[in-house]
């Protein structure tokens, strides 16, 4: 269902791609979106069950400090969130039977690197919440404008020009900008660096914006 839906999306607009290219057009983006919402989610209700437990209270009154705190819950999160992501790519790749040109390793670093930021923003937004309803309902105000600016559903040059400068200001868009070099085009992490950079970037400031909300207390 969610593939169908870029596709019909194409359809309407008139963009001409070969039957047997499609998906490998759509699939860059699908794996950008995907490893955002599901490392969210899952960061996200992880997170706040520390904090309902009582784990962050304990860890607030030791002498690490916040930042140490955050990057020690990455470390911890990453590695699930990077199985996740793996399996993703792994069943797009094998299962979907989708083509690619770049090389794998470097399509899963940079699936890697958009795993580490949705690690940081479903930790930081989770801050915000009092129950696992509430971290969904960010899902509307924070990942629904990101997977419709993207390019995932339609081109972002076929946007109305306010909605292509919102669109440049959203992480999601420079992910499937990075995947979709990579493996439509074979370019390699030196070519997307400015891909690269933005999500790096994004990534470190939702670590600080994270340690910053951080506050004593279970969950209300």
């Amino acid at each position: 269902m969610i593939i169908m839906v870029p596709l019909v999306v194409m359809t309407l607009v008139g963009l001409s791609f070969p039957e047997e290219s499609i998906l490998d057009y759509v699939a860059p983006a699908l794996l950008a979106t995907l490893a955002l919402f599901f490392v969210f989610i899952l960061t996200g209700v992880s997170f706040l069950r520390e904090r309902a437990q009582g784990t962050m209270e304990r860890l607030m009154a030791s002498p690490v400090s916040r930042v140490e705190i955050m990057v020690g819950y990455l470390l911890g999160f990453l590695l699930f969130a990077a199985a996740q992501a793996i399996i993703i790519l792994l069943f797009t790749i094998f299962v979907l039977d989708v083509h690619y040109r770049g090389a794998l390793w470097q399509i899963f670093v940079f699936q890697l690197v958009i795993t580490v930021g949705a690690l940081n923003l479903g930790m930081f937004v989770s801050t915000y919440a009092r129950n696992e309803f509430q971290v969904v309902q960010f899902i509307p105000l924070i990942l629904a404008p990101q997977v419709f600016l993207c390019g995932l559903l339609w081109p972002v040059e076929q946007m109305p020009n306010y909605l292509q400068y919102i669109s440049k200001v959203l992480p999601l868009t420079y992910a499937v900008d990075g995947l979709r070099g990579i493996m439509l085009s074979g370019d390699t992490l030196v070519d997307v660096w400015v891909d690269l950079v933005v999500l790096v970037g994004f990534a470190v400031a939702m670590t600080f914006l994270g340690a910053a909300s951080l506050r004593r207390g279970g969950v209300a």
